[in-house]
Parts: structure tokens; sequence; C-alpha cells
């Protein structure tokens, strides 16, 4: 388990937030804003939204703002001007600033593969991470996973589910665990049949019952690829073998997960579904800290259920049990397709149950490596994506 024992407290610790002005990054400075004696921003960052980045810098002060548009840097420059705050812009200037001297920890709150190298320099700077980027882990777990270990890094899940492993885990050994489940509301289509989800248009998938999230994640939820991306995720981030990653459907996402152990006892996190919990956990950890979130209930939640996964009809949870017992690059070729699939489906270009489908031939098709490096990675990322793109264009 990535918990080293050694983790020291900050009393006031310094964050880059990569992302930002996206869901996961605007619930963070929310939890920023309940805590100003215990977390700053020093870094934030964003891809297009100039404007609300403009909007955080001057209210939370960072040190730095990156914009990863460059076309947009002369507008953040001229309204951050007179105020003591560096404005930089590029790819290659957010993968600098997580090195920064002032930077204690690491939201990395970005999407999709973009989070992978970030991710790895911060780590190599002796960065500790708080990770909302499920993809890096997916795609390149073993390196990113060993590259902590050698630094003695900290990878705290923000995901909720991880998140509530992470804490069931605290305080036990390794070997006393016997297998995770990781709970899944079943997203917005939950029960639905296959002739139901062969004409669901991208605004309901889009609505999901529970909880409030970016568009990429909220299509990955309703095809139950983000489940699919958290049992690979959880492989990493808790040393398990896939048979002790069990997925579980509860649609009232109030456990959001459990740890059963050898002796047959298990432990759950529950709380209700609000994504700053698991934030604010990871931000002031190893530390507990009083929040004004609202408190759960049991008297409003009388009834908690549970089933199993629809395997048949939401292929992509299958998928990604797949990749992760192939290995190599397989879960990389598996999530660079899933990124052109829902980049597609919200553009109107393909169906929901074609996203699957364009994920399953790309993991046919693509060439397999089985002890694949970084560079391989990147090869294989854009290798899919451009195949992908070749199967969506013949499907229109």
């Amino acid at each position: 388990m990535l918990i080293p024992l050694n983790f020291t407290t900050i009393l006031l610790k310094k964050l880059a937030i990569l992302g930002s002005t996206g869901s996961i990054g605007t619930q963070a400075l929310s939890v920023l804003r309940q805590n100003p004696d215990s977390l700053k921003a020093e870094v934030l960052t964003a891809q297009n939204n100039a404007d609300l980045l403009i909007e955080q810098a001057l209210e939370f002060r960072p040190g730095r703002v990156v914009i990863g548009n460059a076309e947009l840097f002369d507008k953040v420059k001229s309204a951050l001007s007179g105020i003591d705050i560096e404005v930089l812009a590029g790819f290659d200037a957010i993968n600098e600033v997580v090195k920064s001297p002032d930077v204690d920890m690491v939201l990395v709150a970005l999407v999709g593969f973009a989070g992978l190298k970030p991710v790895l320099n911060a780590i190599e700077a002796g960065k500790n991470i708080a990770l909302a980027n499920k993809e890096c882990l997916v795609v390149a777990g073993e390196l990113v996973t060993q590259s902590a270990k050698e630094k003695n890094v900290l990878i705290i899940p923000v995901d909720s589910e991880h998140a509530a492993i992470f804490q069931c885990l605290l305080g036990e050994e390794a070997s006393s665990v016997e297998k995770i489940y990781l709970t899944a509301s079943g997203g917005p289509f939950f029960g639905r049949d296959h002739q139901y989800l062969s004409s669901v248009s991208k605004t309901q998938a889009l609505k999901h019952p529970n909880w409030k999230m970016g568009k990429k994640i909220s299509i990955d939820s309703a095809t139950m690829m983000n489940k699919g991306l958290e049992v690979i995720e959880a492989k990493w981030l808790f040393n398990l073998q896939p048979c002790q990653i069990e997925v579980i459907v509860h649609p009232q996402s109030i456990i959001h997960s459990f740890v059963q152990f050898v002796d047959g006892s298990m432990k759950a996190q529950m709380g209700l579904p609000d994504m700053r919990g698991p934030i604010h956990f990871a931000l002031m950890y190893p530390k507990r800290k009083s929040s004004n979130f609202e408190r759960f209930n049991f008297l409003d939640y009388p009834e908690l259920t549970f089933c199993q996964p629809d395997y048949g009809n939401f292929r992509n949870l299958a998928l990604a049990y797949q990749a992760m017992e192939t290995g190599g690059n397989m879960p990389c070729i598996l999530n660079a397709a899933n990124e052109i699939a829902v980049e597609a489906f919200l553009d109107d270009q393909i169906k929901f149950l074609q996203i699957p489908q364009v994920i399953e031939q790309c993991m046919k098709s693509i060439g397999f490596i089985s002890n694949p490096s970084y560079e391989d990675y990147l090869l294989t990322d854009a290798e899919v994506k451009k195949y992908a793109r070749i199967l969506i264009s013949n499907l229109v």
C-alpha cells in the first residue's frame, strides 16, 4: 500500500491544482475557501477556460497560473497584469510547475492521458499526489507506483471509491486483505436493457442520478467504463490481484466502497455522495479536520440495496477486466480508444452502444506490448487514437 509511515504534517499546505476550472478543481477550491489556515493555492492551471482561471487567480492569488491553450496567454496575462502572479502557457509549463519548490502537494484533476506526464514529473520532484486522474494509473500503473515507491511519495486517491478503500486500509497489514468491493451507482441507465440503450442521447447520458461530474466522466459512468477504469486503478493503488477486486452496484451511493479481510470481517466507508468529502480528506491527510458538509442521516435512507453489474448490456466493464488481466499496454489501448469514442459520442458521431464496439475493435487490432516503456505508452496512445478515429469515420 502506498501509505508511508513517515508522512509529515504541514501546517500550511501549498497546492498545485492541475485542472482548477473543472469539476474536481472547483470543488477543491471550495475546500480551500473553508480552510485558509491549512491550505493555499500556489499554482492553478486550466486548458481553455481562461475566464474562470482569471477569476480564480484574482480570488486565491497563487504564485503562478498556467493556461494550457497558448493562444489564450495574452488574455490571461493582460487580466492579471499589475498583480504578483506569474502567468505561463502550454503543456510544458504544466509539466514544469509541479516541480516548484513552493509546492507541497499536487492535486491532479486533469482529464485523460494528459495527466500522466505531470504525475511522473511531480513524483520525480518528490511531491505528494492527490490523484483525481485515474487514467495515469490505468495506462501506466506499474511505472507510476514504482516511481512513487522509489521517491517515497504518497499517492492519495480522490475518487470516492478509492478514497474509501484507502481509509479502510489505514492501520491494516496488506496481507490481511482478502478482497475489495468497489461500489457503482449504476449510472443513469441502471436496469435498462439493450433496446433502450440503443437509442439514448448524450443529454440522457450526462444526467447522473447522484454525482455532479464533468462530461467525460459522466459518460464513462453511464457506460460503466468509469468503474472499469477504477478497477484497474485499484489494482495498482492497493497492490491487488484482479481476483481480489469486485464491483457491486449500489444505487444509493452511500457506501463508497468496502474491504473484506482474511478473517471474514469487513470495513466500509460511508457518507453522502459529495466529492468535496474525498477531496477534503486527501488535502488534509494525515489529519482529519472538521467540515461544514451536510451529514448523512440513516433515517433518510431506510434501504441500502446491492446487485451484480450487468456485464452484457454494459460491455465496457468486462473489457476493462480483460485489459487488466492481459496487462502490458492493453489498458493503455482501452483508455485511448475510450477517450476517442466518448468524444465522438459527445459530438453526436456515434451511438451509445457503439462506444464499446470501437474500444473492443481497438483492443483486437492494435499491437500488444508485454513490457511497455514510457515511450511505448506514448506511441500506443497516439496509434490507438488515430485508428479509433478511422473506425468512427467508417461508422458514420
